[in-house]
């Protein structure tokens, strides 16, 4: 697919938040990653980056190569009379993953506590709904596997991309804007009512990151590979 559109990965999220992002979703051990398994999903996700036009930081790459390397090492067989002398390959990233998780946690915290302050100050507390508190933050990942999975499932209904087809980024922040203002929240999903073309989707992908990353919207999921809702911060 070409199009004008791209937007740059590391200005959201990193290598290190993807790799918890795939632990949390097979609901993995930390300390016992099955890197094989990891490895090829985390590659999935890159094509899936690619598709998406998003390009990738190179710490992208260097982590790919780093997981690439775990699992060749951890596929060479291991002289069972050192075997307790073997460091495990995996332990200098899990230390990693420990200590970025920990980092984010404790910022995510901080942000969180200001979001509530500020709207209950403008709103009231009474405002917000029952159903968000049972929803958790969607990532930039969600986002990237949402949009995958609506093209592989809804390919019928995704119209092919019109030749000379114009459409702007502004025009999506625009549109999403206006939707905002007349609803507290709406679903991902809701692009595929009419015949939406490749493009559109794309670009649309692009604006909800623009406006997650200005804080201007918030994503959510009721749980994994569900449908991502958009609500106003």
């Amino acid at each position: 697919m070409n199009t004008e559109y791209k937007v740059e990965l590391e200005a959201f999220e990193g290598p290190l938040d993807l790799l918890p992002h795939l632990i949390r979703q097979q609901e993995i051990d930390i300390y016992d990653i099955p890197i094989a398994t990891i490895t090829d999903q985390y590659l999935q996700y890159l094509q899936m980056m690619a598709d998406l036009n998003v390009t990738v930081a190179g710490d992208f790459l260097v982590m790919a190569s780093t997981l690439i390397y775990i699992k060749s090492k951890m596929l060479l067989p291991t002289d069972p009379a050192v075997l307790d002398e073997v460091e495990d390959p995996r332990r200098e990233l899990v230390q990693q993953l420990l200590e970025h998780e920990k980092f984010k946690d404790a910022a995510q915290l901080l942000y969180e506590r200001e979001t509530v302050e500020l709207a209950v100050w403008a709103r009231g507390a009474n405002e917000f709904e029952e159903d968000e508190k049972e929803m958790v933050n969607a990532t930039l990942f969600d986002l990237v596997h949402a949009f995958h999975t609506i093209v592989e499932r809804y390919k019928d209904q995704i119209g092919m991309d019109v030749p000379r087809e114009t459409i702007t980024l502004e025009q999506k922040l625009d549109e999403i804007r206006r939707l905002l203002k007349v609803k507290r929240y709406f679903y991902f999903s809701m692009f595929l009512r009419q015949k939406i073309s490749r493009l559109h989707l794309v670009v649309t992908v692009l604006a909800l990151l623009e406006l997650t990353k200005s804080h201007e919207v918030r994503l959510f999921q009721k749980g994994i590979f569900e449908d991502i809702r958009i609500s106003a911060c």
